[in-house]
């Protein structure tokens, strides 16, 4: 949509009212749910939504019908690499708004920044589709909890980006752990290792053509534009981002709950600080992040700034009585006897299509489950945001392990939902 276009709907509808109309509408399109109707695709955000692009037109009787960014250089580009691989390109949009009005289409995928995740999907569900929504599925624990509700009330399917519980290998992996393949498991351990550079002190600067920065910004409320946030650096602020925990942490910390079984947990605790550089970053490079659940506990060690490459850490480990089971960064499972001697090994194949056609599959037939329903891509995002809220607030979290909420802590709890731009609140 070009910007006079933009203004057209804007004056005509009004940003806020538009907003409310379609997060309060209920679900009332039709789906593509026979397995001879081709499955019709909207992307939001294309940086990572051009890998979600090529992987999803993969996959049989797939189309992409509509490409969205806020950035028309990114978009011209979406619309290109959508063209070369189907028989014609996709339309081209601004804002995801329009896009939903299309009463045939099936699915959005959201790859937009963290803000826009949740607001996007819940919309989304609203207008009656299906979603595929990055990780990490919200940008704050309200947001989470208020997509579960949309995706229920509108019988919408909703599957998360963590594409490593679609993966063989790692199925196989955590299917072996549950058998008791090295006895009754007691922790897990993540690593997350990077040679991240600083990303500057930035100064106010005129927004560029090619960006409409209002809609970028969106739900969040609004700040001036400054050069170094837009289009990577959004990830290491809190209005926006969600810090390495959110960006990577969210894959490791969601195989370490789902290879032991648990919901939510009991304590939480975070230490870590911006060591590396005097910047505008504002979430920690280094810092351990863990959990205990009672019986059994989690922990992440991430180190962004520096590699450490001569300790060949792996990306899971799991910890039981008779060994260690260890997830490579890739597709692939090693298996220790008690003593460190390795008893067995297997690798397969990875990527996104995998987890999208799961999604396919689940949408055609409702016999077939998602491998990351949305409630469970939720829970594994809580525990980012629990890492990240006991961070900020300097010391550790006491949590309801009933229904995952911070108790005896006003401060912290400030921290479970955000503010919001007037009129673009998530209602369900």
């Amino acid at each position: 949509m070009n910007s006079t276009t933009r203004r057209t709907f804007l004056k005509q509808t009004g940003t806020a009212a538009t907003a409310l109309a379609f997060y309060g509408a209920a679900g009332q399109f039709t789906r593509a749910e026979s397995p001879n109707n081709r499955m019709r695709i909207a992307v939001m955000g294309l940086q990572r939504g051009l890998d979600l692009v090529r992987s999803a037109l993969d996959i049989p009787n797939t189309e992409i019908v509509y490409v969205c960014d806020v950035d028309s250089d990114r978009l011209a580009r979406g619309q290109k690499v959508a063209g070369d691989k189907q028989k014609t390109a996709p339309k081209g949009e601004t804002d995801v708004r329009r896009v939903l009005e299309d009463k045939d289409l099936d699915v959005l995928f959201v790859a937009a920044p963290n803000h826009w995740h949740a607001p996007a999907a819940i919309m989304a569900c609203n207008a009656g589709k299906h979603v595929y929504v990055e990780k990490p599925c919200s940008h704050n624990p309200w947001e989470g909890e208020m997509l579960v509700k949309a995706a229920r009330k509108n019988r919408s399917l909703v599957q998360m980006g963590n594409q490593r519980r679609s993966w063989p290998a790692i199925i196989e992996a955590i299917d072996k752990l549950k058998s008791g393949v090295i006895g009754p498991v007691r922790y897990s351990r993540c690593w997350y290792n990077s040679a991240r550079g600083s990303i500057g002190k930035g100064k106010p600067a005129e927004i560029p053509a090619t960006l409409d920065y209002s809609l970028w910004q969106g739900p969040a409320p609004e700040r001036p534009y400054k050069d170094n946030v837009v289009h990577y650096n959004w990830h290491w602020h809190w209005h926006w981002g969600n810090g390495e925990l959110g960006n990577n942490g969210i894959h490791a910390l969601d195989i370490s709950r789902w290879g032991l079984g648990v919901v939510h947990p009991t304590r939480v605790t975070c230490e870590g600080g911006r060591y590396h550089f005097e910047d505008d970053q504002e979430t920690p490079d280094s810092s351990i992040a863990a959990y205990d659940f009672g019986k059994v506990g989690i922990s992440w060690d991430c180190s962004s700034c520096h590699p450490r490459a001569n300790e060949k850490l792996p990306f899971v480990s799991f910890y039981g009585d008779n060994g260690t089971l260890e997830l490579s960064g890739g597709s692939g499972y090693e298996i220790f006897d008690i003593k460190g001697k390795s008893i067995e090994q297997h690798s397969g194949p990875g990527g996104e299509k995998i987890h999208i056609e799961n999604l396919f599959n689940a949408i055609r037939s409702r016999s077939i489950k998602l491998n990351s329903e949305i409630e469970e891509g939720h829970l594994s995002t809580q525990l980012c945001h629990l890492g990240n809220i006991a961070w900020r607030n300097g010391g550790a979290l006491h949590i309801d392990p009933k229904t995952g909420r911070i108790e005896k802590d006003r401060d912290a709890a400030k921290l479970w939902k955000r503010d919001y731009r007037k009129g673009w609140e998530p209602k369900v």
